[in-house]
């Protein structure tokens, strides 16, 4: 027995067929006008006919939903619009009338992934065709498409190439040759009006179509330049108004959503009005009347409706009575009939119906485009949005969160920020919080100029909501945390220590953010910890910020503004970082021109762009994330060295302080050790650093000419440093110097004071008696009386410091400064050096006796004690960890060659004191003897010509490298078939490694081993016996000498001539950039050379243990001193004493204006901030 089974596979029906419904008519109803067709437009042959359902009579009222039946859709997908350069494509659905709107905006977010509106522009119109004036037409193409793209507005039409949706069709043409991005245009139009309707029917179809309508047709195409279209079905055919009530529903149910998570304010709606028929007035009516109502902007000039609506505005008093236009009556209803061809009856409907509108006369808006209000032509989109805010109670912080949203600074500051505006606590902090995560540049530009206070605005839980924040460009910040962070989960909220960690992987060397230090993070967590609090209390989620009627923060509503939560001094450095790391060029440009330290800013920004760049590289993203880094980082240098020149143009001495300041707020670095972070040689290139380097090189020696020669003079013959320049005291003083220098200084100081004139505070004393202030228990505070007659004699003083200028150094003095100079640490380190090659060379080269002699014990010393030194430089680096003190140590490439010499050198060592080791000791000293050698270059890299070789030669090696791998491929390819083919009996041994690369290398250089090229051999017994394929030799050779010799070897040729001209054309700047790190590096090493320079450890050493038995900080590390001790410090005391004592006086006499100009001279030479430069 068989079983015969029919398997029925249903495919399961889509989201828009199960949600959306089609319109049949299904009783045939006849027309009262023609008994062949039904109410429902259909003829009576092609309409379908039910069983059980008869037909009715000629005066039935026919009703869609009595009369007809849903049915799921039947027509959606792609129309492909036919007849341009490119096919342009729309999404269709066929809906049924009566379809929830909800479903609709279902169908727009989730099915045709669109954007919520930011606003809706609804518009109104005749359906007939209609010309505009040239100039109007313009106008209203332009505005309304600009007011459509820079508020992100949805355009509701009727969607047919016919009348008002035509001419928005020409401005979505427009739209289209800009290439700029798309328009959302939405055309409801009726599904029985569309020509050739049944084309379109199919599930999920592209159908091809063209807008090109017959002339005879009474129905109608699709306009071309819509975007979307709802086909709206009530069962009726070539018939209009079966849209009317789903658009109405649709536009109202809109106009209910909130416009962003972040605000009460919900979708704004307007009506424009362009041209249009009896329909139109009485929709206008519908707009203005409707609960909210609709705003309504009607363009005058373009024809019908728009005009007599226009005219009836214009003429329309406030109140309820209309004494103009009452008696204007006869004239507006001939009119009326004459513009519609309507009879008096309907005529004096209409007329009524335009005076129940202008009851409503503040929610229309007239464009006229002859108003020229302050001189400008008002535009289209202006009188759109401004009619918005006239129509709609909005209060101050919405309509500012509305142009926001909008991105319309021109409508904020024309409307929103006029003269007397008051605004609630915290409204504009709410804003501010908005531009800046939307990235809105101009917003934050005028926030800033309206009262914005950045100390007071930036906390911590906003910085940390910035960085976390969705909006803005995308960046690669969460490429770059993974690697300080490997297991993120999904959905991580980033933190300000998490983020200090990028900043410090970012910078590199001994960087160390303020979010990663130790005093950061009992005040990040107390302040979190109460913002988490907040938000428990307020059952809010972390990062979700409350609005209410004032839009006021979560942070500013529920936290008191305390002390605490203004943590951040220098307020745009932190948004500048953010703006930096998140991709916001632009923004990041914009808090560079606001705040302090402008050049550190530039800095800072150039190497963090440098650094993601590099990193972009390595995680292989797209090659235009790192053009575009790169391009970021370059404008931030250009910058940079713009603002520097500007400064020492302006005043040389405050732009070399501004150089070397130490900036607290960038981890106590300054400008200069950021330049060389950033790589930015073209600002230590500048004249400004190159001065600061000279005078840093020179020291406290003055010498112009010879200055080598009389160096190494003064090495050699001690008391020849009596006759050499010394700068004067006040000219160190002002020097950037160590802390361990400032310390000398100050002891030297005080010494020469002892012995010399006496102390400023002495001189007072002397001259007058300045008794001390007296608190009594009470809490009253008594001063003694003074003589005003002191001040003209305790202004004298001037007379003392004029005296005290240029004053000679002692011989204590010029010694110290002599031997401390870094010029004199460098001649003296390269004689100790080229001594040890001396002695080294002499130990290897002679026989090695069992006990070593002098010159080998003078180089044991040497390299020992450069180990030592070696050691001592990682331990007093900034750093605080270890490994990362050692990383910044390894960066300059000489370090850890020395480190791997000394080494191997200790290696030799210890075989060389074992007597039958002894000579595998001499071989390792022999070996270690090369880099000794070579590390001459290191020295040689300070000559202002040799130096850029030493670079090349450099870069030389490191290109090499890769060369080599090709080498090696080519090489192994002909010397394992020579040695396979010529010797097929070789037994395994590690000889056979030597064996197939020693003559192939060899081949390179020339010695092609004629005789190995083709051995003799044949039948001869003399000769041996030839190997199968020995003929197969010389040929691979020919080869192998071909690729390697000319290709390979031309190819490196060509690749260090590019690297020469490369170097050679910036030559100049790669001398000026090593001078920095040679300066900075004998600037401090100790006094004396290895192996001598053990005495120099043993004095820090015991030095640093009489401070901390002391209780003070011991200080070996190098760093530049704050610029308050650039300042002459015995100026500075002086003045101290000065302000002391002036203020002691000033209960009983009025303080002079001398005081304050006392105290700017101060503050000026202490600080110096250059002006903003707008580039």
């Amino acid at each position: 027995m068989y079983f015969e089974t029919n398997w029925v596979f249903h495919q399961p029906r889509s989201w828009i067929e199960t949600n959306f419904q089609k319109r049949e008519c299904i009783k045939f109803i006849p027309c009262p006008k023609d008994d062949a067709k039904c109410c429902c437009g259909q003829a009576q042959i092609t309409h379908q006919t039910i069983p059980g359902i008869e037909s009715g009579s000629p005066g039935d009222l026919w009703l869609p939903t009595k009369h007809t039946r849903p049915q799921p859709t039947d027509a959606y997908g792609t129309i492909e619009f036919q007849g341009g350069a490119h096919p342009t494509k729309a999404q269709y659905v066929r809906l049924s009338f009566d379809t929830r709107p909800e479903l609709l905006v279902q169908l727009f977010t989730k099915e045709w992934n669109l954007e919520l509106p930011k606003l809706l522009i609804t518009v109104q119109g005749g359906k007939a065709n209609f010309d505009l004036q040239a100039k109007l037409k313009k106008e209203i193409r332009k505005g309304l498409l600009k007011a459509a793209k820079t508020t992100g507005a949805w355009i509701f039409t009727g969607g047919t190439n016919t009348g008002v949706t035509k001419q928005v069709g020409d401005a979505l043409l427009l739209e289209g040759q800009q290439r700029t991005g798309r328009v959302v245009s939405i055309g409801i139009a009726p599904w029985g009006i569309v020509e050739r309707n049944h084309e379109l029917l199919g599930h999920n179809r592209e159908v091809p179509c063209h807008s090109i309508s017959s002339p005879r047709s009474k129905l109608a195409v699709l306009n071309n330049r819509h975007a979307y279209f709802l086909l709206v079905d009530n069962g009726t055919q070539a018939k209009y108004g079966a849209e009317l009530i789903l658009r109405r529903k649709l536009e109202k149910f809109i106009s209910n959503l909130k416009l962003h998570p972040f605000t009460h304010s919900s979708t704004p709606v307007v009506c424009l009005v362009i041209e249009g028929g009896t329909n139109t007035i009485r929709a206008v009516l519908e707009y203005v009347t409707d609960s909210p109502p609709v705003p309504v902007v009607v363009c005058d000039g373009s024809g019908r409706a728009a005009d007599l609506l226009a005219f009836v505005h214009k003429y329309a008093s406030d109140g309820e009575e209309q004494p103009v236009l009452e008696s204007m009556r006869d004239y507006l209803i001939g009119t009326i009939q004459k513009t519609f061809e309507v009879g008096l009856d309907q005529s004096e409907k209409l007329y009524q119906e335009l005076l129940q509108c202008t009851r409503n006369k503040n929610l229309i808006t007239v464009f006229r485009i002859q108003e020229k209000p302050e001189g400008e032509a008002q535009e289209l989109d202006q009188t759109i949005l401004t009619a918005l805010f006239k129509s709609q109670h909005l209060s101050p912080p919405e309509q500012l969160s509305l142009a926001l949203t909008w991105n319309r600074v021109d409508i904020a500051r024309s409307e929103i920020f006029v003269y007397g505006q008051e605004w609630p606590n915290g409204a504009l902090d709410e804003a501010m919080m908005q531009a800046l995560e939307h990235d809105r540049i101009d917003f934050v530009k005028l926030l800033l100029e309206n009262g914005v206070s950045m100390k007071k605005f930036l906390t911590i839980p906003r910085l940390e909501e910035l960085y976390n924040t969705k909006h803005g460009p995308a960046n690669t910040l969460g490429y770059i945390l993974r690697d300080v962070r490997p297991h993120i989960p999904k959905g991580y909220i980033y933190t300000l220590h998490d983020i200090g960690l990028v900043i410090n992987k970012l910078m590199g060397g001994a960087y160390r953010s303020y979010y990663t230090r130790r005093k950061f993070r009992p005040i990040y967590a107390k302040v979190m910890n109460s913002y988490a609090n907040a938000c428990r209390k307020s059952s809010t989620y972390q990062y979700q910020r409350y609005a209410g009627a004032n839009s006021l923060s979560l942070v500013t509503g529920l936290l008191p503004f305390t002390s605490e939560m203004a943590l951040f001094e220098f307020p745009f450095n932190e948004l500048l970082i953010w703006a930096v790391l998140t991709k916001r060029q632009q923004m990041a440009l914009l808090m560079w021109t606001h705040g302090e330290e402008a050049l550190a800013k530039s800095l800072v920004s150039c190497k963090l762009y440098k650094a993601m760049a590099h990193e972009a590289a390595e995680d292989d993203l797209d090659t235009e994330i790192y053009e575009e880094l790169r391009s970021y980082a370059k404008e931030f240098e250009s910058k940079g060295n713009k603002l520097l020149d500007f400064s020492y143009r302006q005043d040389a001495e405050k732009a070399q302080r501004l150089l070397t300041c130490e900036l607290h707020s960038w981890s106590n670095q300054s400008c200069l050790s950021l330049a060389v972070a950033a790589n930015h040689r073209a600002l230590l290139a500048h004249p400004c650093s190159q001065v600061i380097l000279a005078d840093l090189w020179m020291g406290g020696l003055r010498t112009r000419k010879n200055t080598n020669f009389k160096v190494i003079l003064g090495l050699a013959m001690p008391f020849y440093i009596r006759q050499l320049d010394f700068k004067s005291k006040e000219e160190l003083q002002q020097m950037p110097q160590t802390e361990e220098e400032h310390l000398e200084n100050q002891n030297l100081d005080n010494d020469d004071s002892d012995r010399s004139q006496p102390d400023a505070e002495a001189l007072l004393a002397d001259t007058y008696s300045v008794r001390d202030t007296k608190v009594h228990e009470n809490g009253k505070v008594s001063l003694t009386d003074s003589d005003p007659a002191q001040f003209r004699e305790f202004f004298n003083l001037s007379e003392y410091n004029e005296v005290k200028q240029h004053q000679p150094l002692r011989l204590k003095k010029k010694f110290y400064e002599f031997y401390t100079a870094p010029i004199t640490k460098f001649w003296a380190d390269s004689i100790a050096y080229m001594f040890f090659l001396i002695m080294f060379s002499f130990t290897v080269l002679v026989k090695m006796d069992q006990m070593p002699r002098w010159q080998e014990w003078y180089s044991i010393a040497y390299i020992t004690t450069l180990g030592f030194e070696k050691v001592r430089e990682i331990i007093s680096s900034e750093p605080v960890a270890i490994t990362h003190k050692f990383s910044v140590w390894a960066w300059n490439m000489w370090n850890p060659c020395d480190g791997a010499a000394i080494i191997l050198f200790v290696i030799g060592l210890a075989f060389r004191f074992r007597e039958n080791t002894m000579d595998i000791g001499r071989v390792i000293y022999c070996v270690d003897s090369i880099y000794w050698y070579l590390r001459i270059l290191n020295i040689l890299g300070v000559n202002k010509y040799l130096g850029p070789l030493v670079t090349m030669m450099g870069k030389m090696v490191k290109n090499m490298i890769y060369f080599v791998v090709l080498l090696a491929v080519v090489l192994m390819s002909f010397g394992v078939s020579r040695q396979a083919i010529l010797y097929p009996n070789k037994q395994p041994t590690w000889s056979l490694i030597k064996e197939v690369t020693f003559q192939p290398y060899f081949m390179l250089y020339g010695e092609v081993f004629a005789g190995d090229i083709d051995p003799p051999c044949g039948e001869d017994p003399s000769q041996p016996g030839c190997v199968t394929g020995h003929w197969v030799t010389p040929i691979t050779m020919s080869m192998y000498l071909l690729i390697a010799n000319i290709l390979l070897i031309n190819l490196l040729i060509a690749v260090f001539n590019n690297i020469f001209n490369e170097v050679n054309s910036v030559s100049h700047q790669v001398w000026m950039f090593q001078r920095f790190t040679v300066v900075m590096e004998y600037q401090q090493k100790p006094v004396l050379p290895p192996p001598f320079i053990a005495l120099c450890h043993f004095y820090s050493l015991l030095k640093y243990c009489v401070r901390k038995a002391k209780g003070e900080p011991g200080m070996s590390k190098f760093s530049f001193v704050p610029c308050e001790s650039i300042v002459s410090v015995g100026f500075l005391s002086r003045a101290a004493i000065m302000y002391k004592y002036l203020t002691s006086l000033l209960a009983s006499v009025p303080a002079p204006t001398i005081v304050d100009s006392a105290c700017a001279s101060v503050t000026n030479c202490i600080t110096y901030t250059p002006p903003a430069l707008l580039y």
